[in-house]
């Protein structure tokens, strides 16, 4: 370490610097820092002027902001509803094929055809609910020349037997208000295989109150009146103008359409009994007989239920009758309950007939006599 401080060997001796100006440098060092103590001490000394040298305050008026701008809601979008979809229509079913049927052999009787389900059938008089269960038999297959053509099913034609002539005699009894009444009754039939002639007749003691009168003439389906009256204290008609095809009532009611097979209120009775006895088997208890009905202002269809068979006790004997009810359908209808013995080819052995008020009258057979014997 020493020898590094020494001068090379041979080497001049460095030259020192003089004192003075050691001694300047130093008072120059000196002089600098005692200035900056005295600012340092001066800024100390006097903080407000310095400061106040220092910053600058300036008063900003600030506008206060603005409300903000609240908008007004929005409604919400209206959300688009689709329509209900319509569904689909139904399809309609196909008709049903026709059914071929044979055509008639030569010597067969003619098919018609049947009438609409609102009336009866043109070759009948009367419709039998026991027949409409009934099933049918199929079509035979048709022949091969034979053109294929509709069908409905056919009811089988009514047969009618009526009774021949005759007059019978009844007992009555019966309620006019809150007053009973013994009655007499008597019914006269005439027929000559072309024409009829009936007449009903009902009074007390030696007096008509009530008769009713029925002409007409006789088809193969049975009886066809022409003309229908009913007498009390005056006479009010029916006339059946078949050419046609309505009912004319004399007190200027508006004619009503005429039926197949119509009968009017006294020769429904007898037609009745002619169906029963012209095929018996076919009218089965419970079963039903519709007939279209007129009196001397209206038609209506009259529905006869079936009912059992009676043993009556009558003043003319002892019967078996079949009772044939007809209730009412309508306010003011009549109930009109029928005995028909088949003894007597199915003629009526007694009737009742009640009104809506509750009036009635109830005859029963005393007598049978020829038609136009004595009384």
């Amino acid at each position: 370490m020493t020898a590094a401080l020494l001068p090379p060997h041979g080497a001049a001796p460095p030259e020192r610097p003089p004192w003075r100006t050691l001694a300047a440098v130093a008072t120059v060092v000196v002089a600098a820092h005692l200035a900056l103590l005295g600012w340092v001490s001066g800024a100390m000394l006097r903080p407000s002027e310095s400061l106040a040298q220092s910053f600058i305050t300036r008063t900003i008026v600030v506008a206060p902001p603005a409300p903000p701008v609240v908008e007004a809601p929005k409604p919400p979008p209206k959300l688009a509803v689709a329509p209900k979809p319509k569904p689909p229509p139904k399809p309609r079913p196909a008709p049903p094929a026709p059914e071929p049927v044979a055509a008639p052999a030569a010597d067969a009787p003619p098919v018609t055809t049947a009438e609409a389900p609102t009336e009866p059938d043109s070759t009948t008089t009367a419709a039998s609910s026991s027949d409409a269960g009934q099933a049918r038999a199929p079509a035979p297959e048709p022949a091969a020349s034979a053109p294929a053509v509709a069908s409905a099913p056919i009811a089988p034609p009514l047969t009618a037997k009526l009774p021949g002539s005759v007059r019978l005699k009844f007992s009555a009894t019966g309620q006019l208000g809150s007053a009973p009444m013994n009655l007499f009754g008597e019914l006269e039939w005439k027929q000559d295989g072309q024409a009829y002639d009936a007449r009903l007749s009902m009074g007390a003691l030696f007096v008509t109150l009530r008769s009713q009168h029925s002409q007409g003439t006789i088809g193969p389906g049975g009886i066809e009146p022409t003309r229908f009256s009913d007498t009390r204290k005056a006479e009010v008609a029916s006339h059946f103008v078949r050419d046609q095809g309505q009912v004319v009532f004399s007190n200027n009611a508006p004619p009503v359409a005429l039926m197949p097979g119509a009968q009017d209120r006294l020769s429904v009775m007898l037609q009745l009994g002619a169906l029963m006895a012209g095929d018996p088997a076919r009218y089965t208890t419970d079963g039903a007989i519709a007939i279209q009905t007129v009196g001397t202002r209206d038609a209506d269809l009259w529905i006869f239920k079936i009912g059992e068979e009676e043993l009556l006790h009558l003043p003319a004997g002892d019967f078996v009758a079949r009772k044939l009810t007809r209730n009412p359908r309508k306010p003011y209808d009549d109930t009109v309950e029928l005995w028909l013995a088949p003894a007597l080819g199915y003629l009526p052995v007694r009737f009742k007939l009640t009104q809506a008020n509750g009036d009635f009258a109830d005859m029963r057979l005393r007598e049978r006599l020829p038609a136009g014997g004595p009384n």
